[in-house]
Formats: structure tokens, sequence, C-alpha cells
């Protein structure tokens, strides 16, 4: 084959002065084929001194212009746009090759076979030496994990507070994001991803963490993975799948383990003669390392982590939910009382009463408390305040239907005291006439009207007619409650005299500077 005449090398031994015959012998070539370069060198004008920089391949394609290329009779694809393709999601080669077949079919162009189809780019792959970017799909994964090395705050303490670093990756673009926190708790843990989430602008289907308590519980051999809850519910709130990697396998996320190197050299190093006060500060000098460490361009490949990020990757990123993720704790197995309220932090929240009874679980936020039965919400209460103590929240729709399940208000009050008694009434009727609003004698009333759980109907209204006779002019709990306990009203004699039945009018005593 004239393709394998090592025409560089004939020119070279010519030119020491070896003639064909004896450049055959030593080389073991044809005497024909030397005689074919001489001559065609001799045509060109061509000597050892015009080739002896150039490489072989050039020296024959002098020689011999033409002879040997290969020409396909089939339609070549754009291979740089097929690879690009073989980044996205989803995308097969079997994919690419049927519409490639159907392109070639409109122009009535000759199509390659699907094997010649996967040959040849793989042909191409090789070539141009980018087979390690087909490892990672765009915009499909983000690899997370605590960086090793750790960095100071000084505050003004006694001893600087340690500062941990929470690093993130791309796999496909090796983009990163840094988020420095004060603890490794469950709370920085989904702050710091939060965070990152917003960064990117963007989520994808996979977060591949590490296997630490504040993500994964249990990770055994055989059967589900079992996560922490707020960790599973913050990575549904941005429609992501934890996949954690296996234990003691770091290489299930190089990625981010490499990036962990590289952040310990440009963000703590480069920051290392550098003293920090705040943690706003130190954000702000993080973020600066970080871009420019993802600006720096890539050794091996063309672009940087921020140019393939933003051309390639970022717009294929899910879209963030329109709300960000409220960072949350849980309270579980609390039990409904029989009033139909839950405690959390020393204050009632109301549950339907149809799960009175039952445990349920609370997750409380910033903001909220939602109550939980099994995976099913079935209640939601603004959260109170932490100065609040024995205060409620009640929905109207967690009391059952009916007048006894009514808000109390003071026209039922004054319903409840006329059955008890007309002396009732009167007392009641005083205590709202002293407040300056309904409402602020509603609490005082109804202490009055719950005795009758306690005693008869009876005794509560000949104790209020007792108090009524006494020198106090708006009697309360505390003045008919006693009498009760003490059997007072079963000992003194009846009044015989009426009561009055509606509001009283104060006499010409109350303004001479009589008791009230």
């Amino acid at each position: 084959m004239v393709r394998k005449i090592r025409a560089k090398l004939v020119l070279q031994l010519r030119a020491e002065g070896l003639s064909g015959r004896a450049i055959a012998g030593s080389q073991a070539m044809s005497r024909k084929s030397v005689t074919q370069v001489l001559e065609a060198a001799d045509a060109a004008g061509l000597g050892w001194d015009d080739v002896k920089d150039r490489a072989d391949s050039e020296v024959y394609g002098l020689l011999f212009p033409g002879r040997g290329d290969h020409h396909s009779v089939f339609a070549q694809p754009d291979w740089k746009a097929i690879h690009k393709e073989m980044a996205r999601v989803g995308v097969t080669l079997k994919l690419l090759h049927g519409e490639y077949a159907d392109e070639c079919a409109a122009a009535g162009d000759p199509a390659m076979s699907y094997d010649r189809f996967c040959r040849t780019y793989q042909r191409h792959v090789l070539v141009t030496g980018a087979a390690s970017r087909v490892g990672h799909k765009a915009a499909q994964t983000i690899e997370v994990d605590w960086s090793g090395p750790t960095m100071q705050l000084h505050t003004g303490a006694d001893k600087p507070k340690t500062v941990y670093l929470f690093v993130a990756c791309l796999p496909f673009s090796r983009y990163a994001f840094v988020h420095p926190s004060l603890d490794m708790s469950q709370d920085s843990w989904l702050r710091a991803h939060v965070a990152m989430f917003t960064a990117f602008g963007g989520s994808t289907p996979r977060i591949v963490p590490d296997n630490l308590k504040t993500g994964v519980i249990t990770h055994p051999r055989d059967g589900e993975i079992v996560l922490n809850d707020a960790y599973r519910e913050m990575a549904a709130h941005y429609s992501a799948a934890v996949l954690p990697g296996r234990i003691r396998a770091p290489k299930d996320k190089a990625s981010v383990e490499n990036t962990v190197g590289h952040v310990a050299t440009w963000v703590i190093a480069g920051l290392r003669d550098r003293r920090f006060t705040s943690l706003p500060t130190l954000t702000a000098a993080i973020e600066e390392r970080v871009c420019a460490y993802n600006a720096e361009p890539f050794q091996k490949r063309p672009g940087s982590r921020t140019s393939v990020f933003t051309t390639e990757e970022k717009p294929l990123l899910s879209p963030l939910p329109q709300v960000g993720y409220e960072i949350s704790q849980w309270a579980y197995g609390r039990r409904v009382a029989r009033n139909g309220h839950v405690s959390w932090a020393r204050n009632y929240y109301s549950v339907p009463f149809e799960h009175i009874g039952t445990k349920v679980d609370l997750r409380i936020t910033d903001r909220s408390l939602e109550v939980y039965r099994g995976d099913q919400r079935v209640t939601t209460h603004l959260l109170l305040p932490e100065t609040a103590v024995n205060e409620y929240r009640t929905n109207d729709a967690d009391l059952p239907a009916g007048d006894r399940y009514q808000q109390w208000d003071a026209a039922r009050i004054r319903q409840w005291a006329e059955r008890i008694g007309a002396s009732t009434l009167v007392v009641i009727n005083r205590i709202f006439e002293s407040v300056a609003i309904d409402e602020q004698g509603l609490n005082p009333a109804l202490a009055v009207l719950r005795l009758s759980r306690r005693y008869s109907a009876d005794r509560v209204e000949a104790a209020c007619r007792i108090t009524l006779a006494g020198p106090v002019r708006s009697p309360r709990y505390a003045h008919v409650q006693p009498l009760l306990a003490t059997g007072q009203d079963q000992t003194r004699p009846a009044r015989t005299e009426p009561v009055e039945h509606g509001g009283y009018v104060r006499g010409a005593s109350y303004y001479a500077g009589g008791t009230r």
C-alpha cells in the first residue's frame, strides 16, 4: 500500500548519500515504492531541507496529494451538535440517529446505519478528547457536602468561633457554591440548601449528599433509605429527590469531593491573611473568591465553570417555586385534648373535632403551625408569639356544628344565666355593665356560670342571691364560689323580696359615696 510509505524518511536517507537500492534494503521497502517517492519529490522540486520541519503525514500529502483520502458516501451530521445534545436529560444516540435519518430522508441524502452512526460518534468523542463531558447530564444532579477544612470568626470573645463551609457542585459544569455557617445543625443544613437553590436560580431532579444525620437517618445495604423528614420535605418543595451516596463510597459524589479540595485552596487559603469579625463580611468575601474560582478557565476543555453553567446548564434547570422553603421543626405524637386542641409552647391550637383523642404531628415554621395526621395535613394556624402563654387559636371549621359549639358572646351567656335563675342573670348583667366592652366580661361571666357544672343550678342561684344582698355591686366568681364551697347558700334563709331582672340603675347612695 502506498499509504504506508515513509516518504520523509526516504528523503532524509537520500540526503545522507544513500542510493535508492540502499534505502530499500536498509528499511525493508520495495524498490518500486522508494522510486515513487524519489520521482514525486523531484517532480515537486522538494528536497530534505524543504520537508525536515514538517510532519510525516504532511510530507506524504505534498508528494501524493489526494492519494489514500477516504470520503464517506453517507451524509455527515454535525457531530459537535450531536455531542452537545447528548448532554441533555433523556437524549440517547438512538433518538438522535432517528432524527438524523429523518433529515436525510427529507433531503434525499443517504443515511448511515445506527451501528455506523454510533461508531462514528465514538470516534469523534475520542478524537476531540471530550469523552469526560458525557459522564454527567446537564441540570440533572447537585452534589452537596460539608467541607472538612474550616474557617474562623473573631467576634471579640476569648476564643474565635469555628465557621463551617457548605459546598455544592453541579457535576456537568462543575459550577460551585459555598455557604458559611456557625454550626452543622439541621436548620443550618436546610438554610444552606435554600441559599444554594437561590444562587443557582433553579433546581435539579437529584440531590446527592453524604450520609450525615441531618439528612439521612438510615442507609441500609438492603431496603429503603430513611431520610430526615425536614430534609425530604425541603427537597420535595424544590421538586427534587434525595439520593445519598453509598456509605464509604466518595466516588458517588466525586465532583463535590474535588470541589471541596479546590475550596480549601481558593477560599480558605486565599483568605488566610484576612481577619473577619462578622458573618456577613465573611460571606461576602467567600462569594467573591468562589466567583473568581468559577470564572477560572478550564485546563482541558474550553470555557470556564461560569460560561458552561450560564450557556448550557442554567437554561435547563427546573424553575424555582414562587415561595421559598420555610425551615421547620417537627413535634411527634401530640395527643388532641377533649376540648379539641393540641398544646405547643404553652399555648393551644384547635384540631378538627373528629381527631379528638388521637395523636398528631406538628410542623412548626417561623410563622405557622401545621397539624398532620399521618401524611395528611388537617389544619393550619398562625403561630402565637413567644411571649404568649395559655392562649388559644381556634378555627371555626375545626368545631362541630350545632348551638353547643357556637362562639361565646354576651347574648349566649345571658341565655345560659336565664336558665339558672333570675339572680344569676342579674350577676351576669352587672359583670357586663362594669366593663368597657363585652369581650372583657366574657371570661368573668363564664367563670360564674361554670359553677353550675360542679353545683346544682338551685345552689348557684341561691349563692348569687346572697351576693346581691351584700355590699358588692358587681359580684364575680371570687364572691360566689366561697359561698358554695362552704355551704352558706344552704344555711342562710332565702330572701323573699324580688330581684331585678334587667340592668340596674345606680341609686343616690352610690353617687353620695356609698360602697360599690
